[in-house]
């Protein structure tokens, strides 16, 4: 079962210049920062609000750390701007599999290691109505 909106990824060019817009425009303080190797980002997670299931809804603000990365390349393909939706759930392992059972492509065979420690998976934007949507557990959810 889906139970929050996890985090909206927003692909930018210059993540500290973006982050303080973020902070002198709304007033979203960083609650996370991290490099991602294996996704090739640096990153920084803007928490926004707590949940009714526990958890948190944040921005995902992603710079890539290398032109090969996926997000490097939607930024020259699409500019700034929503990269994908993240749904929290408490089994992302289940999740994926009961998505992919309705016909949706899922990206990854097993989930992967995502920010703060979380595992993730993402689904087929082509499947999803153009939308790359990400599927996580939080790390306090899967220990």
């Amino acid at each position: 079962m889906l139970t929050r909106i996890d985090h909206i990824g927003i692909a930018c060019f210059d993540l500290d210049k973006t982050v303080e817009f973020y902070r002198a425009t709304y007033g979203f303080e960083v609650f996370h920062t991290e490099v991602n190797e294996e996704q090739g980002v640096r990153e920084a997670m803007l928490r926004i609000n707590g949940t009714d299931d526990g958890g948190a809804s944040y921005l995902q603000l992603l710079e890539p750390t290398r032109d090969d990365s996926t997000v490097a390349k939607w930024l020259a393909k699409n500019g700034e701007g929503v990269h994908h939706i993240a749904f929290g759930t408490a089994d992302v392992d289940g999740e994926a599999e009961a998505i992919r059972n309705k016909g949706v492509r899922v990206l990854y065979d097993e989930p992967r290691t995502g920010s703060m420690g979380s595992r993730i998976t993402f689904l087929h934007p082509k499947d999803c109505h153009g939308v790359l949507t990400e599927l996580v557990t939080s790390a306090s959810s899967h220990h």
